[in-house]
């Protein structure tokens, strides 16, 4: 069976110098795969080239058996089947909850445009909220704004870096069960950058440990868990 996304012996330069070293990976349909790793083994370049915001200088990226990037070309991040959720968020300050979740779909029409914005903020829990600004949120209403961003374009794969990162730990598990709760019902394949076990463990089907640009290991997430109960994410 052809996997959803498919990655072939990709390598990835930042001003001249080597980031991502003969990546292999593929990812099924419906899939959450977690990426661990110590800062800097370009866990985050791995995402950005995927999303396109980065382009290879070797190797191919493919998804549903069609090439997105390989040596003879490249499709710009805007047309590729990709949502991608950044650190940080990225939401736009001067928009509110509903333009904030309606931005990409500028040439649908209003009254299409409002209903999917409004069954996708249902979706997630913020109905209410649509006129809200990002700063009027809390930490975890404003991560859900940005997921339901990207799941509104219905992408093939979910990029998702560092999500839960700047949230405390009581809002981190609520949030990273909303965000499973949302991965499955939408059947949205994701992959999601995270240095916290807890994310891997509760949200993964697999688990990849990258290392100074290449993955080392990549297993199932039950095993994983056995495996470093008592020892952290070490390659």
């Amino acid at each position: 069976m052809t996997p959803l996304l498919r990655i072939r012996q990709l390598e990835v330069s930042l001003g001249g110098s080597p980031i991502l070293h003969g990546i292999d990976l593929d990812l099924g349909e419906g899939e959450v795969l977690i990426i661990v790793g110590s800062s800097g083994c370009g866990k985050t370049t791995l995402l950005r080239a995927i999303a396109g915001l980065e382009r290879p200088t070797q190797g191919s990226i493919a998804v549903d058996g069609a090439a997105i990037s390989d040596p003879r070309m490249f499709i710009a991040p805007q047309e590729r089947p990709i949502g991608m959720v950044f650190q940080g968020l990225a939401l736009f300050p001067h928009l509110t909850v509903a333009q904030n979740v309606g931005f990409g779909l500028n040439k649908v029409v209003r009254s299409e445009r409002d209903k999917r914005v409004a069954a996708e903020l249902k979706s997630v829990g913020l109905e209410g909220l649509e006129r809200r600004y990002p700063h009027q949120l809390s930490g975890g209403q404003q991560q859900r704004v940005a997921i339901a961003r990207s799941l509104i374009l219905r992408p093939r794969v979910l990029l998702m870096d560092e999500p839960f990162s700047d949230l405390d730990s009581a809002t981190r598990a609520e949030v990273r069960a909303e965000v499973f709760r949302l991965l499955h019902d939408h059947g949205t394949a994701a992959i999601i950058v995270s240095h916290d076990k807890e994310d891997a463990y509760h949200l993964g089907d697999r688990i990849a440990v990258m290392d100074k640009g290449r993955i080392v290991r990549i297993d199932r997430a039950t095993l994983l868990r056995k495996e470093w109960a008592d020892h952290p994410f070490a390659p």
